[in-house]
């Protein structure tokens, strides 16, 4: 059976050449099964509709594997103690600093640190030069979220943007179980 995998984009979207975008085209490349929704407003998004949205798409979907990128893990962190799932896979990619100043998106913030974040893996994807949250604040993050993390030199905010048109160890990281659960069984 494929694992399903939810990608959820931040402010504006994450429309191709987003490594998110490249993401979604391997994942089914590899058989995996993918929504790649996007949020309604996503240039004015406003939390409670993102949340009512993301809430119906996990009930619909059931994805195992989600992966956020910028906004999208803020909304997780709204949402995620709401939701009655446990996943395999979480990937925090690009998290916002707690007190974001973008006019956009102030309805989103401060957000909460959840205790649970209803996956069984979880991995953080930072940059060393974010313009959104700062090596410091990532860690601290990272600390209160108690999970594992990836540093990125010179990465900006891990988006098409900052020259992130592929992202393979997101990839990579997906696929890893799955590859080591084939090795074993042969």
């Amino acid at each position: 059976m494929s694992k399903k995998v939810l990608i959820l984009h931040g402010l504006n979207g994450s429309d191709y050449p987003h490594w998110q975008a490249h993401l979604a085209a391997d994942l089914i490349k590899e058989n995996y099964t993918v929504s790649f929704p996007s949020f309604p407003n996503r240039d004015f998004p406003k939390l409670k509709q993102w949340k009512e949205f993301l809430k119906k798409e996990i009930q619909h979907f059931k994805p195992q594997i989600v992966v956020c990128h910028s906004l999208a893990n803020i909304l997780w962190f709204h949402t995620c103690e709401e939701l009655d799932i446990t996943l395999d896979k979480l990937m925090l990619v690009a998290p916002v600093r707690k007190t974001c100043e973008v006019e956009a998106i102030k309805e989103f913030f401060p957000y909460p640190i959840p205790k649970n974040l209803k996956s069984r893996e979880i991995i953080m994807a930072a940059s060393t030069n974010d313009p959104y949250m700062s090596l410091e604040e990532a860690v601290e993050l990272q600390q209160e979220l108690n999970i594992g993390m990836k540093i990125m030199e010179n990465a900006g905010h891990i988006n098409a943007q900052s020259g992130f048109g592929k992202l393979d160890c997101a990839l990579d990281w997906i696929k890893r179980e799955e590859e080591c659960e084939n090795s074993q069984n042969s």
